[in-house]
């Protein structure tokens, strides 16, 4: 059992040297082939190691997947906290959007396939720790409890990030233009104060 199964937080679950790299070269793998189209031989190979020595790190892809879900999620858990710690629910919001656009820019790369691979799906909704943040996650961007509802609007706000950072039609703008243009409109879908080129909110309530 992992140390987020055990409800602690994804960023203290310690990786070795050798397993970082190991979901390394998976998730560059994975990327472009997708989970059924990678193997431990595949990695392996890209490592320029046997077999199994990437056994001796994880003993199947199912492990590298969840290993990579949750140190993505990892990345999220700082700001998530100090959203759920804000006085301000409005700053709460605005501050846990940003840090995602931010994730989502930075990954637009490298976590393209994985993101609507139908293996990641699946295992991420049957591994109940990443099924908790994201309603965590949601709640507090949203303002919803926990549940069915903040689990509805997690898919369709995260899937309005998520393919718009992907898709051909912005494949060659850059990344501070996306930036502006992703927050200004998740802003309008959330109803939130809009912000001027500066990244100011346009209502002092915001501040």
């Amino acid at each position: 059992m992992t140390s987020a199964q055990q409800g602690r937080r994804f960023s203290a679950i310690t990786r070795t040297a050798a397993q970082t790299r190991v979901l390394d070269a998976a998730l560059k793998l994975i990327s472009e082939r997708g989970v059924s189209g990678t193997s431990l031989q595949m990695i392996a190979d890209a490592m320029g190691v046997t077999k199994a020595a990437v056994y001796r790190q994880f003993k199947t892809k199912e492990e590298i997947v969840i290993a990579i879900t949750e140190r993505e999620m990892s990345k999220l858990e700082d700001a998530l906290e100090a959203a759920e710690a804000e006085g301000h629910p409005l700053r709460a919001r605005e501050v846990l959007l940003d840090k995602m656009i931010e994730q989502a820019i930075d990954r637009r790369g490298a976590f393209s396939v994985p993101l609507f691979d139908p293996v990641i799906i699946r295992l991420q909704a049957e591994h109940e720790p990443f099924q908790r943040f994201v309603e965590r996650l949601y709640a507090a961007l949203l303002g919803t409890e926990a549940g069915v509802e903040a689990r509805f609007h997690a898919a369709m706000l995260s899937s309005a990030i998520s393919v718009a950072v992907m898709h051909p039609l912005v494949a060659d703008i850059d990344g501070e233009t996306l930036r502006h243009q992703l927050t200004q409109m998740t802003r309008r879908i959330l109803d939130l104060p809009a912000q001027d080129s500066a990244g100011t909110t346009s209502r002092s309530a915001a501040v």
